[in-house]
Parts: C-alpha cells; sequence; structure tokens
C-alpha cells in the first residue's frame, strides 16, 4: 500500500510524493521532527478548534490552508516561508507563550521546509503543550521536614506554622513582628471566628485573665459557638455564588434555597469532616441515602443562576435550549472544580486548556457527570426514620416494576406491528383530553382600568350553520389567587349573526348583560341554539373580571355543536376586540383548540380505557404464563406499597437543589434520571458538535489523575444509575491522592484568616494562577489536615493559636521596602471588615441584633411578585424588627443588589467570588453616614448608651466601649462631646460607626 503525502507549493499546486520516495530521501524523519515541535509548542493555539490568526497546524488540510496573511509555506524555500520568519529573528512573534523555539528547532523547520514541508494526510497532530502535567500544584503531596529553628525564632515559635513562616522570613532577610496586646486579639479573634464584636465585659475579662491558656480557651469558646457557622458559611456560601433569586432577565425568588445555607452553617458548626461535607454536596444521595443533609447538600449543585426563561419558556428540541443547557452545566462543572480542587477546567469548553493539562475532552466528560441534574425543588424527609421506610418501599417496589416491565418489553417487541396501531389511536385520543397542567389557558383580552369596558370575542364557522348548542368553559390562572374563572366577566351575552360586524340578523342565545352573575369557576357552562343558523357566533363582556386592581376577559374554550351534536368549531378563526398574544398560555386559537383546564370528557375517557385494556390483553396474552403469574401476584403487592407511601408522615420539606425528579413547568421537564447525551463542542458551539468522538462519557481530569495515581475513569454502565457518576466524582475529589483538594481547602481558610491565601488565587492552581508563597508549609498543612480527621475546627486553632497570628499589624518600613505586600507574613495584615460584619457588628452595637437561627431570608425591599418581579430596596423600613437578624440570613438577589452591601463590597451572587475585591471610596463613607439603616441604628444605638450613662461622657466612652472595645480617650471626649450637646447623641453614633476603627478590625 502506497501512502500519500501531500505538500503545497508556492505557487499553489498539490505535488503527490509516495512514500517510498520521502523514506530514500531521508525526507521522513524530518517530518517527526517538525511534528514534535508543533505538538510541544503551537498546536495547543493553532488548531481545528482554536484556530488563532486563522492556522491549524494539526492536519495537512490546515497547513495548506494557511493563515489570515496567506500560506506559510514556501514549499522547498524556508527564506520565503512566512512560518520561518515568524519564529527566528532577534524577537521572534511565535509562539506567543514559553519562550522562543531554540536554534536546533528553527532549523529542524527550515531542514523540513527545503524538504518540501511533507505532512501525511491521515495525520492529526495530539497537543502535546497542554498535557504537561508537570506543575508544583499536580504533583503528589508529602509531608514536609519541619525547617529548623534558630535560637532568634526558638522562643517565638508555639506550633509548625510558625517554624515554617520563620523559616522563609529568614530566607528574605526579614524578622517576625511583636505580639500584639489583648484588647487587639480578642477582637481580631471574635471578628474572624464569628464575625460579631466582643461585648465590653468580655474583652476586660480576657485583658485581666491571669490563666497562661486564657487565648487559647478563648479560640475555643469561639469556634464552639453557634454564631461560628454563620461567619464562616458566608466566605462559602461567595465561593459557590449562593443566592435567593434565580438571575437573568426573570429574576424569581426561590424559595426553597435557604435549606441549603442553613445546611452549610449547621456543618460548620458541627465540624462535619471535610470529606463528607464534599460527598454530600456532590452525591449525598448516593452516599448517605438515610440522612437528610444528603439531599440538602445537593443545593451546591444548584446554587449558582437560573435561566428561567431558557429552561422554562423556550421550546424543546431548539438551538436555544440547546444552549441554556450548556450553560447551565458549565456552571454545574466550574463551580464544582473551582470550588474543590481550585481548576479552572471552564477554560477548556471551547479548546483545549490553552495552560493546564486539560483537554475538551476532560471538560465535556465532566458535564456528562450532571447530565441528568437540573436545577429544581427536591422534597427531602425531616425524619430519618421515614426516609429509611420510603426508601426501603421504593427499593421493593422498584425491584417489582423492573421485573414486570423487562418482561412486558420483550412482548411489546414482538407485537410491535399490532401495538403500533393502537398506540396510535390511544395517541389520539390522549392528546383529546388535556391533562390538567396544560399550560394552553385561552384567550385573555388587554388590561383595562375600568370595570364597565365593553369586550368580545367571536368565532367565525367559515359558512352559515346550524347551531344547537354553544359550550364555554372558564379559565385558569393562578395569578393574584384568582384560579378557576380567572377573567370570566360579571355581565356578559353570547349571540349569532351572518353579519362579522353583528349590526344585523343578530340572535340572543343568551343575555346577563342587566344582572350579575356568580363566576362559573371551570365548569362548562351549555347554552341553546334556538335553532338558529348563522357563521359567526359572538361573546360580548359589558362588566370585566377583576385582576388586581384592573379588570379583563379571559376564557378557557368556546365551542359550537350542530344540532346532531357534532363539534363545528374546533380550529375556527377567532377574532376580537383585542387580545393578549402570549403562547401558549393566551392566544386567540386556544379558544377553539379543544382543550381547557380541567377538561374531561366522559366519552373519551370510556374510549382510552377501553383502548388500553386491549392493549394489555394483547402484551398479557404475549408472556409466559408463569412470569404473567408473578406480575400479578405483584401487582397487589405494589399497590398496597403505593398506599403505605401515599400513607407515610407528611413532614418532607423542599429545598432548591440538583433533581432528576420535579413537577414540571412549562418546558422544563424533569430527565427521569437519564442523562441527556454531551458531545464534545467544536470550538464550544453546539451547533458544531463532535459527532465522531461519539457521545462523552462521565470522568474526571485524565492528565492530572495519572500524575497522581489517580484513576479517573469511572468505569461506568451505560445502564447505571445517574448518581454513580456523581459519586465517583465525589469519591475522585476526596481521594487521599488528589493533591489539589486538599491543598485547596487548606488555602481557602488560611486566606480568610491572613486576607490572602498561600496561593493568592484560590479558584486556580495551574499555570496561570499566583504560585504559592509558602509550598512547604501548604504541603504540611493540607497533609495535616487531610491525614487528621479533616477538621475544619481543629485547623481554625491550630492556625489562629500561631505565633504568626499574632503579631501586630504596625507596618515597618524598613521590612515594608522587602515584602510591601507581606506576602511572607512579617506582620499581621490588617484586615477590613467585608459588608456582612459591619451589618451585624452594627446591629449589636445598636441592640438590635436577633440571634435567631435559620429559616427563610429576610427582605430589606418591597416586593412585587409578577412575571418579572420587582425588587424595591426604597421601600424597606430599618425599624422592622424581622430584618434585625445577622446578614447570612438576608435575601440575597442577583439582578438587583442590595445598595448598602453592594457599596461594602459584598460579593456578586452571579459570579464565583473565590476573594472579594476590597476598595476604600467616598462612598462607602457616605453610605455608612446617610444611609437609612445606618440612621436609623445611630438612633437605637444613641438611646442604648443613653440608658446605660447619666451624662454625656459616660454615654460617648459606652458607645466606644460597645462599637470600638475600648474606652474613649481624652482628646476624642473633647472632641465629642461639644457635638452630642450640640446635634444630639445619635449624630455622634453615627461618627463612631463611620470610624475606619469601626471598620478595620485591629
Amino acid at each position: 500500500m502506497i501512502h500519500l503525502f501531500y505538500t503545497r507549493l508556492g505557487i499553489g499546486f498539490w505535488i503527490v510524493i509516495s512514500a517510498t520516495a520521502l523514506r530514500a530521501a531521508g525526507v521522513e524523519s524530518t517530518f517527526e521532527a517538525a511534528r514534535r515541535i508543533f505538538e510541544t509548542r503551537c498546536v495547543t493555539c493553532h488548531n481545528a478548534n482554536a484556530h488563532k490568526g486563522g492556522l491549524a497546524l494539526d492536519t495537512a488540510k490546515g497547513l495548506a490552508a494557511g493563515s489570515v496573511h496567506g500560506p506559510i509555506i514556501a514549499s522547498g524555500d524556508p527564506a520565503k516561508s512566512k512560518l520561518i520568519e515568524m519564529i527566528s529573528g532577534d524577537e521572534p512573534k511565535m509562539p506567543k507563550k514559553g519562550g522562543a523555539l531554540s536554534a536546533e528547532q528553527v532549523e529542524s523547520l527550515r531542514t523540513w521546509i527545503a524538504a518540501g514541508a511533507p505532512y501525511p494526510a491521515q495525520v492529526a497532530l495530539e497537543d502535546k503543550y497542554a498535557a504537561d502535567a508537570d506543575w508544583w500544584s499536580f504533583k503528589p503531596m508529602a509531608t514536609p521536614a519541619m525547617p529548623t529553628v534558630d535560637a532568634r525564632d526558638k522562643a517565638w515559635v508555639r506550633n509548625p506554622i510558625d517554624a515554617f513562616v520563620a523559616a522563609k522570613l529568614r530566607e528574605h532577610g526579614l524578622s517576625h513582628s511583636a505580639e500584639a496586646d489583648r484588647r487587639t486579639l480578642i477582637r481580631r479573634l471574635y471578628f474572624d471566628l464569628i464575625g460579631l464584636p466582643p461585648e465590653p465585659d468580655a474583652v476586660e475579662k480576657f485583658i485581666h485573665d491571669s490563666d497562661p491558656q486564657a487565648y487559647e480557651k478563648l479560640v475555643d469558646a469561639l469556634l464552639a459557638s453557634p454564631r461560628y457557622g454563620e461567619r464562616w458559611a458566608r466566605h462559602w456560601l461567595d465561593v459557590v455564588h449562593y443566592g435567593d433569586t434565580q438571575g437573568y432577565d426573570k429574576d424569581k425568588v426561590r424559595p426553597n434555597a435557604w435549606p441549603y445555607r442553613d445546611y452549610v452553617i449547621r456543618s460548620l458548626n458541627d465540624d462535619k469532616p471535610y470529606g463528607q461535607f464534599v460527598k454530600e454536596q456532590l452525591a449525598g444521595d448516593v452516599l448517605y441515602p438515610g440522612d437528610p443533609d444528603g439531599i440538602i447538600g445537593l443545593g451546591f449543585i444548584a446554587a449558582g443562576p437560573f435561566d428561567w426563561v431558557g429552561q422554562v419558556e423556550v421550546g424543546e428540541g431548539t438551538m436555544e435550549k440547546k444552549q441554556v443547557r450548556n450553560i447551565d452545566r458549565d456552571d454545574m462543572v466550574t463551580t464544582i472544580m473551582n470550588t474543590f480542587t481550585s481548576l479552572t477546567v471552564q477554560c477548556a469548553r471551547c479548546h483545549n486548556h490553552k495552560f493546564d493539562p486539560i483537554s475538551q475532552e476532560d471538560y465535556y466528560s465532566l458535564q456528562a457527570v450532571v447530565a441528568a441534574v437540573d436545577r429544581a425543588d427536591r422534597p427531602y424527609d425531616l425524619d430519618p426514620k421515614v426516609t429509611a421506610r420510603r426508601r426501603e418501599l421504593e427499593s421493593h417496589r422498584a425491584e417489582m416494576v423492573g421485573y414486570r416491565d423487562r418482561f412486558e418489553n420483550e412482548a411489546r417487541a414482538r407485537l410491535k406491528s399490532d401495538l403500533d396501531a393502537l398506540n396510535v389511536r390511544i395517541a389520539d385520543i390522549e392528546k383529546r383530553i388535556a391533562p390538567a397542567d396544560r399550560p394552553e389557558f385561552g384567550y385573555h383580552s388587554q388590561i383595562e382600568p375600568r370595570q364597565d369596558v365593553v369586550k368580545w370575542v367571536q368565532i367565525d364557522l367559515g359558512r352559515p350553520t346550524a347551531i344547537g348548542r354553544v359550550q364555554v368553559v372558564g379559565a385558569h390562572d393562578s395569578y393574584a389567587g384568582i384560579g378557576d374563572g380567572f377573567g370570566f366577566p360579571v355581565r356578559y351575552r353570547i349571540e349569532a349573526s351572518d353579519d362579522a360586524t353583528f349590526a344585523k340578523g343578530v340572535t340572543t342565545l343568551v343575555d346577563h348583560g342587566d344582572r350579575d352573575v356568580p363566576n362559573p369557576g371551570i365548569g362548562p357552562q351549555v347554552f341553546d341554539g334556538r335553532g338558529s343558523t348563522a357563521r359567526y357566533v359572538r361573546f360580548t363582556a359589558m362588566k370585566l373580571a377583576e385582576r388586581t386592581k384592573d379588570y379583563i376577559l379571559a376564557l378557557g374554550e368556546m365551542s359550537v355543536y350542530d344540532p346532531t351534536g357534532a363539534l363545528v368549531s374546533e380550529h375556527a378563526t377567532v377574532t376580537s376586540l383585542d387580545s393578549i398574544e402570549a403562547p401558549p398560555r393566551w392566544r386567540r386559537t386556544n379558544l377553539v383548540d379543544g382543550y381547557f383546564y380541567g377538561m374531561r370528557s366522559p366519552e373519551l375517557a370510556d374510549q382510552l380505557a377501553a383502548l388500553k385494556a386491549q392493549r394489555s390483553q394483547m402484551i398479557d396474552a404475549a408472556l409466559d404464563p408463569k412470569v404473567l403469574a408473578k406480575i400479578r401476584e405483584d401487582a397487589p403487592r405494589i399497590e398496597r406499597i403505593d398506599k403505605e407511601l401515599a400513607a407515610l408522615p407528611q413532614s418532607r420539606a423542599y429545598v432548591f437543589a440538583a433533581a432528576t425528579e420535579f413537577g414540571a413547568s412549562g418546558n422544563f421537564r424533569p430527565t427521569g434520571g437519564k442523562p441527556r447525551v454531551v458531545y464534545r463542542l467544536i470550538r464550544g458551539s453546539e451547533k458544531t458538535p463532535d459527532l465522531d468522538m461519539g457521545p462523552m462519557k462521565p470522568h474526571a481530569v485524565t492528565s492530572i489523575s495519572k500524575s497522581c495515581g489517580l484513576d479517573g475513569h469511572f468505569d461506568a454502565s451505560d445502564d447505571a444509575d445517574e448518581g454513580d457518576a456523581r459519586a465517583a466524582l465525589a469519591q475522585w475529589i476526596v481521594d487521599r491522592n488528589n493533591p489539589l483538594t486538599w491543598r485547596s481547602i487548606v488555602n481557602r481558610l488560611w486566606q480568610h484568616h491572613f486576607g490572602h491565601g498561600i496561593v493568592d488565587t484560590p479558584n486556580d492552581f495551574g499555570h496561570m494562577g499566583a504560585l504559592p508563597t509558602h509550598p512547604e508549609l501548604l504541603d504540611w498543612l493540607a497533609t495535616q489536615f487531610r491525614d487528621s480527621g479533616q477538621s475544619i475546627k481543629a485547623m481554625h486553632r491550630l492556625i489562629c493559636t500561631s505565633a504568626t497570628y499574632r503579631q501586630v499589624s504596625t507596618d515597618d518600613p524598613a521590612k515594608a521596602k522587602i515584602d510591601g505586600s507581606n506576602q511572607y507574613l512579617w506582620r499581621f495584615n490588617r484586615l477590613k471588615l467585608e459588608a456582612e460584619p459591619i451589618w451585624d457588628a452594627t446591629l449589636a452595637a445598636a441592640g438590635e441584633l436577633d440571634l435567631k437561627m435559620g429559616g427563610p431570608g429576610f427582605r430589606v425591599f418591597g416586593f412585587k411578585d409578577d412575571h418579572s418581579p420587582h425588587y424595591k430596596y426604597q421601600e424597606y423600613d430599618p425599624n422592622d424588627p424581622a430584618t434585625h437578624r445577622r446578614s447570612i440570613y438576608r435575601m440575597i438577589v442577583r439582578s438587583v443588589p442590595d445598595p448598602l452591601m453592594a457599596t461594602l463590597d459584598c460579593a456578586d451572587p452571579s459570579q464565583i467570588v473565590d476573594k472579594r475585591t476590597e476598595t476604600l471610596t467616598p462612598l462607602q463613607a457616605l453610605s455608612l453616614m446617610n444611609n437609612p439603616f445606618m440612621i436609623t441604628m445611630s438612633e437605637h444605638f444613641a438611646k442604648r448608651v443613653e440608658a446605660m450613662a447619666p451624662d454625656v461622657s459616660g454615654r460617648i466612652n459606652a458607645a466606644y466601649r460597645l462599637a470600638l472595645g475600648r474606652s474613649v480617650t481624652p482628646q476624642e471626649l473633647s472632641a465629642l462631646a461639644p457635638l452630642a450637646q450640640q446635634y444630639g447623641m445619635a449624630n455622634v453614633c453615627r461618627l463612631i460607626l463611620n470610624s475606619n476603627e469601626f471598620i478595620f478590625v485591629d
């Protein structure tokens, strides 16, 4: 067999050279040299997917096509080849990353071009650059040896953390700072661990406590406080971009999001082992089936935004629906991998990751893990015993139903032709029997401000027709709680005529125009045709139905029958004075489509039952008698199980979480646990699925798995439960040999204690992320955490009791010249309070803080529920005691952020926020001074201190102790006392709450 190699000549002609001739000329080896260079340095950017500069070097065809500048190869002439021009010279333009090619590599490409630039047509180059897993974060962990502590540091070191920090300080010619005083330390610990200021009595007690373990006991007491979980849950919720609304353009409320928030608080307070915490949030329903937290934890996967329009309103099978679901899965995968492994897999959505060893195949295989789940309300039992019994019953039921379905499906396959004909008849009747939740509600007029506006809608039968009867059915809509009979007029009449304008020849079939009639709901109203013959039938409303302070006409269905009982109006032309055309719910054609809410036809139902019975008899006759006997024996057992399931205590609650079974809404319907097909998308476009590669199978990141000795393939069978893939991914993440997981979580904890992480890009441990400042310390912490119970509280205790944590935050110009950003921790960082602790501390100082835990969030806005809800912060009343809870329980709106919290750098709930932006702006000072919440709390604060002391001096001192944890100085008192006397104590309290000392920890 002769293999053909294709070469493009500079003048644009193709020549064909046999492989034998190439080998004889020694040319084949020149391609292999070029191939190694292309695969390791070029095709990561220049491939059929990325196509940078219009150039694809991964195939002969791509090379031949050239770039946006034309051909890049002049076959046989390196000097005239654009490729050589780009990679050679003193400042080569390519490659853009990884440094210039070596002289030997450039010469190899010259030789290849001089030999005719051979390139086998059947060869497709691999991206070997992206497959490089030789990077610090991908390497296995080992417990580093403890650094030797010299005499200068020996007295300072309190635990191993200090030994690593001291070694790094010496390495850079730095030394540690002195320990902070106790007043500073208690305030630091309180805000750090529970997010609240210490009460004055607690400050004084700690300062004067002679117990040598007083500091350590304070740390333990704060970690044991229920306030701890409320403080640290906020950090976690930032990373998972938790919100109480859906996001996007119709930012609807998620009434059942909060159980996940409470789950995080509870898990942290219980010091749940981190591995369990991870597994519950990815596959708790599979790995912890008897525990309610196994369901509630799945709120993690669903925490991000949800495109309500794209998921609910956009139809199935459309390109827009595919795009919406791709984006939805992308958010799930991104959240999972960013949060638990600090890996930016989302960068491989359109092409292989440019910098890290993550291929598109890896990325879409991770999408396949969540291909069956959606974001929806998912039920869970409050009582674990009920959960256990429910699962037991469902398991028995599934076993019997599975047996029945297996043999009946085999019988159906043998009876296919006969059953197909019968199923067509059944389907036809089912189409004519509308389910109660069908979204096609009917006809809806324009909305009017007055009730006495006349509206009409009429049917054109196409020709004069004898009318036996007219049937009208009211519409149904849950808007404003109206329900059945929505929009049915208070006064109306029905008329028939051959004149479309109803100006002449009118027969009145019914007239309720002179009296109010009760709302008929959705019960069909039947009116006699009075022997009339007409082409048009008109329904006129003279007194409209009330909606909510406005008025409308709405009807679910209007049907005309001839004297024989035949329906003559189905799909007739409908006209009206006006109409709201909002399909599928409201449109003129719905009035005569044969469907209405709650429709049940006894005749059709009987026909349907008879046909279904016939189908069952055919299947039974095709079964083995023993199998049929077993199925019939199981039938009453299934029925008993169904009754017991229905009788179980209805102590069920709901959480917005990853779900495969839920109530359908519009075009948003459950998968039933069957994963959707996921393809690798060429250039990330839903329009170009890689059908040649075939559907993706769930697996983890393969190259990193190999480098760490992990099994990244899950070996799931085609009929495996969808939860098995999530469980396999969870096990891969928490595997003790996965270095990313353990490094990631201890780095996050370190970041929130010190203001920046050992790796200052907490969600990116890849090549584009920051390098660790203390790599040995990071690995020591990670291995200790992993191997010592995975206790987050133990890690807090270790960090907070270190000498490193206890340092003063005072600046030192000499040290700052060496390390101005304090990345080596020669002092403690002065930390600014985030928005939430400022809110909480303000309430605490004012004596208004309500420490009630859990439950639905409170609203700091007026709310109008509509198709697109309205969130009106200007209507918030700061004196509403329901809003005086900790900020962790604040209802978080994605599309309309709280003005005060946003000004104070609150996290954007639509984004994954691993590290908050910290700013100092005049707007923050203005908000702290003038926001209605701050003004109101200043007034409460003033009333509190006025009750604590009889004079201005005592009141100002009390305010300082409550808000700042210290007494007022004489200089401060002399400045503030006249202000209090002239403008009142509330204004002095506003100044204190607006001070730098209030919003900075130290």
